[in-house]
C-alpha cells in the first residue's frame, strides 16, 4: 500500500477528523482513487440502502437513505463472483455492460468490497465509482480499498453489536414493564420530635439475580426510550398501596422531570387523594423546561399534591433548581446527613438549607440517618423529619406498617 495511504489509514484508526470514521474513510479512499462517488451500503429487504455517502457536488443524485434494488446493481454479482471487485473499465466487462444501471448512472469504473459482520453475514458494500473508465486502477488500488473496507467493517460490526445489545436491553426492560418484574419496598418517614410516622417512601427493587441496581435499570430504560414507561409502571404499582396506609401517613413516589412533564402522568393521579401523595422530583435527567413542568404540576398542587426536591446537598439539586421548583419538601441527601455530628462543613451546609426552608415555608426531610449521633445532631439543627436505617429500612408494605405501629405504641407508652 502506498505510504500516503498508510498514513491516512493510521490517522483514521487513531481518530477521525469529523468524528465519523466511516465517513472519513470514504472521503479518503475516494480522493486516493480519484473517483467521484464513494458510499457504504446496507442490504435491507432486497435493496441496497446507502448509509454513508461521499459524493461532493452530486448530492442530488446520491445521498444517505437512497436505495436501489439488489437486482439492478452490481452487489450480488460481486458477492457471488460473477463480477470482479475491481472494474477499471465497465465497457470491457460483458455483464456490467449489459446492466441498465451502467449507462443510467453512468458507471465507467467501479471498485466494491463486500462488508461482512463478525459472524460472516453480508452487511453491504464499501464502494467507489466514477462515470469515466480508469485503466490505471490496479491490484494495489484494490488492496488499498480492502484495507479501508476492513476498517469500515470493524466499525460497522461494533455498531451492529451495540445495536443488538441495545435491542436486547429494550426487550428485557419491556418484559419487566409488562410483567411487573419489580417490587416496591417502603421506608418510613418520621416526624423526629416526637417520633411518629408521617410518610412512606416507595422504592423500586428489581430481581437481585439480575446483578443490576435500580439506578442502572432506569438509566438503561432511558437509553432504550422506555424510561417514562418504566417509571409510570413503578409509580402506578406503588400508588396501589395508598388505601392500606394509615390516613395520616403520606406516600412519597419518585419521578424524573421529563416523565412528569409528559402527556400521561397527570391522568394517572386522577381520583387519588393527592393530599396524601408527595412527588419527589429526581435528577435522572435535568429539567429542560421549568414552565412546562409547572404547567403539569400547578393543577395537581391545587388539588393537594406536595412536591419534594430530592438529593439536596449532593450536588444534584442546585439552589437554582430548588428556587425554580418551589418545593414543599427539601430532602437532605444521605451524603450530607452521613457523619453530620462529626463534620462541621456538613452541619454548616445543612444549617443553610434549614434556614432557607424556614424562610420559604418548606419542610426539611433528612435521608440516610444511621446513627444516634446523626439523629441528635439533625434534631439540634431543627430538622423536623427524617428517614434512614436507624429508623427503619426499606421493607415490604406490611412490615413497614407494623414497624410504624410498634414505634407509635412505644412512643405513646413512653
Amino acid at each position: 500500500m502506498p505510504e500516503h495511504a498508510r498514513r491516512i489509514m493510521e490517522a483514521l484508526a487513531a481518530g477521525s477528523a469529523s468524528g465519523d470514521l466511516v465517513q472519513d474513510a470514504l472521503e479518503a479512499i475516494r480522493k486516493h482513487l480519484g473517483m467521484e462517488v464513494a458510499y457504504l451500503s446496507e442490504f435491507v429487504d432486497g435493496r441496497s440502502v446507502f448509509r454513508r455517502v461521499d459524493a461532493p457536488g452530486l448530492e442530488h443524485l446520491i445521498k444517505p437513505g437512497d436505495s436501489q434494488s439488489l437486482e439492478d446493481v452490481y452487489c450480488n454479482h460481486i458477492l457471488e463472483g460473477r463480477l470482479p471487485e475491481l472494474i477499471p473499465n465497465t465497457a470491457k466487462e460483458p455483464l456490467a455492460r449489459a446492466m441498465p444501471i451502467t449507462d443510467a448512472v453512468p458507471i465507467g469504473s467501479h471498485v466494491s468490497i463486500p462488508i461482512r459482520l463478525a459472524d460472516g453475514t453480508p452487511y453491504g458494500m464499501f464502494c467507489c465509482l466514477s462515470p469515466a473508465p480508469n485503466e490505471t486502477l490496479n491490484d494495489r488500488d484494490l488492496q488499498t480499498m480492502k484495507m479501508f473496507a476492513d476498517l469500515a467493517a470493524r466499525h460497522v460490526s461494533e455498531e451492529q453489536a451495540a445495536k443488538t445489545a441495545k435491542q436486547r436491553t429494550a426487550e428485557r426492560i419491556r418484559r419487566a414493564i409488562d410483567t411487573q418484574a419489580f417490587r416496591i419496598a417502603y421506608q418510613p418517614i418520621w416526624n423526629l420530635n416526637p417520633l411518629r410516622p408521617v410518610g412512606m417512601e416507595a422504592l423500586c427493587r428489581f430481581d437481585e439475580n439480575s446483578g443490576q441496581t435500580p439506578d442502572i435499570w432506569f438509566r438503561e430504560a432511558d437509553e432504550a426510550g422506555l424510561g417514562a414507561e418504566l417509571e409510570m409502571a413503578v409509580i402506578r404499582k406503588a400508588l396501589e398501596s395508598l388505601p392500606s396506609l394509615p390516613e395520616d401517613v403520606y406516600l412519597s413516589v419518585n419521578a424524573s422531570p421529563g416523565m412528569v412533564a409528559g402527556d400521561t402522568f397527570a391522568g394517572m393521579l386522577e381520583s387519588l387523594p393527592l393530599k396524601r401523595v408527595v412527588l419527589e422530583i429526581t435528577e435522572h435527567a435535568r429539567v429542560e423546561d421549568y414552565r412546562a413542568l409547572d404547567r403539569v404540576l400547578a393543577p395537581l398542587r391545587a388539588s393537594g399534591l406536595r412536591v419534594a426536591v430530592d438529593d439536596a446537598g449532593a450536588g444534584y439539586a442546585s439552589l437554582q433548581h430548588i428556587v425554580q421548583l418551589r418545593p414543599n419538601l427539601i430532602k437532605l441527601d444521605m451524603t450530607l446527613t452521613r457523619d453530620i455530628d462529626k463534620d462541621r462543613a456538613r452541619r454548616s451546609l445543612a444549617a443553610a438549607l434549614i434556614f432557607f426552608a424556614a424562610e420559604t415555608g418548606t419542610r426539611i426531610v433528612a435521608e440516610g440517618i444511621e446513627t444516634e449521633g446523626e439523629l441528635n445532631s439533625l434534631m439540634a439543627l431543627g430538622v423536623a423529619s427524617g428517614q434512614g436505617y436507624l429508623l427503619g429500612r426499606p421493607v415490604p408494605l406490611a412490615d413497614a406498617i407494623e414497624l410504624c405501629a410498634k414505634r407509635t405504641d412505644r412512643q405513646a407508652q413512653g
